[in-house]
């Protein structure tokens, strides 16, 4: 009896369509504009590639007394700003010439793009594999992420453990905010409330991250044998369940940031003051 998804053998066939790939009738595949939703999101990565990119080869206005910006900190090399009380963490000495960023988003940046959601965001909207739901895929073969390069996505649950320690930075960042450009404390300006907002959105990203939920209740037989477990892990679930949302939102957040950071250092603005 004939189900619709056994293989065919069309001449010159590719995709989905070839022989190889299971058989989709036409009838089952969307003709509404489903390449709106991926381009929406190459358009948004891409911006934000372009941007971090930017900033992070220009190793210039990252810093105003007492904001610096999230794509510079901490400052693991000597070509610094000398921040006071500040993440200056010299550990590679003088020898790295290059933009002390280059050194910093190499871990956010791999928590980000072997994040689920990211993986599923870019699959679409870069390699369309797939490009979207009931859409007829161009990929002749598909393998996941069982060969390389895309076995790598597995050292996702380490990239977690770096992200922790970056957001502990920036948790540190923004307490200096409540400083003034003088270091004196005791101060808020606008600066202050977006560096809140960031770190608030920071954690709530990287705590409703999967490897996160799995680390929290994970491998446990009983959770009633677990109670705070248990309860970490709703939690974590509740976040988890918004992970798309809270992943574009750390995402404008920290450019949000970053450019705040660069007006105020360009001299393009002054910091308003609340007190």
């Amino acid at each position: 009896m004939a189900t619709g998804t056994e293989p065919t053998s069309q001449t010159g066939a590719t995709g989905v369509h070839s022989a190889s790939r299971a058989a989709i009738p036409a009838r089952h595949l969307r003709t509404d504009r489903w390449w709106l939703a991926p381009a929406c999101t190459a358009a948004g990565l891409l911006a934000f590639i372009v941007y971090s990119t930017w900033r992070a080869f220009a190793n210039a206005d990252y810093y105003h007394a007492p904001y610096v910006s999230p794509f510079y900190s901490p400052c693991l090399a000597e070509n610094c700003h000398t921040m006071r009380g500040g993440p200056n963490w010299e550990l590679l000495g003088s020898w790295w010439g290059l933009s002390p960023a280059l050194l910093i988003l190499i871990f956010p940046l791999g928590f980000r793009l072997t994040c689920y959601y990211y993986r599923k965001a870019y699959y679409r909207g870069f390699w369309a594999s797939p490009p979207a739901c009931a859409v007829a895929e161009p990929h002749t073969k598909y393998t996941g992420e069982t060969r390389f390069p895309l076995i790598l996505q597995n050292v996702h649950r380490y990239f977690f453990y770096f992200a922790v320690l970056v957001a502990g930075v920036l948790t540190y960042d923004t307490a200096l905010t409540f400083r003034d450009e003088n270091y004196a404390w005791g101060h808020m300006g606008l600066g202050t409330l977006i560096f809140l907002a960031n770190i608030v959105l920071i954690w709530a990203y990287t705590l409703s991250c999967h490897s996160c939920r799995h680390i929290v209740g994970g491998r446990l037989r009983h959770f009633s044998k677990h109670p705070v477990r248990y309860r970490l892990w709703g939690w974590v679930g509740k976040l988890n369940a918004r992970h798309m949302l809270l992943a574009w939102s750390s995402l404008i957040s920290v450019a949000a940031a970053d450019f705040y950071v660069f007006l105020l250092a360009s001299g393009a603005i002054t910091d308003p003051r609340f007190f």
